[in-house]
């Protein structure tokens, strides 16, 4: 699915997406991601039943505000006790699915937030 964005010229913006891939400022990326407003990398995890502690713990390095989480076409939350390292340092954790994760992601960009977004495919 394409979408449609507000011009943010310097900052990453996520353009379409669809089962196995997310296109980010047009270009393609497959397989599990992180993207932050001005950076993307892959991410280990590669499937919901596959995330550790140690995958959520990993992220504080990049100092988000919030973490979205996007799961595919399925919603499925993870343990509280996976993203329990983020949880104490008030960073609050987001689930849903990835095309919500795609709106949400561009919305907060362009407001100048700090949002980190994860996405698995299914």
């Amino acid at each position: 699915m394409k979408l449609h964005q507000s011009k943010v010229d310097h900052l990453n913006q996520i353009t379409a997406y669809d089962h196995e891939s997310v296109h980010v400022n047009q270009e393609r990326f497959v397989g599990s991601l992180l993207v932050l407003p001005d950076a993307v990398h892959s991410w280990r995890p590669t499937s919901f039943n596959d995330l550790t502690e140690e995958d959520f713990a990993a992220l504080l390095d990049y100092q988000p505000e919030l973490v979205l989480l996007g799961t595919g076409s399925t919603i499925q939350f993870p343990h509280p006790k996976l993203y329990a390292a983020l949880s104490s340092k008030l960073i609050g954790v987001d689930t849903m699915g990835t095309g919500a994760l795609c709106r949400t992601f561009n919305v907060l960009v362009a407001e100048d937030r700090r949002v980190l977004a994860l996405v698995l495919h299914e």
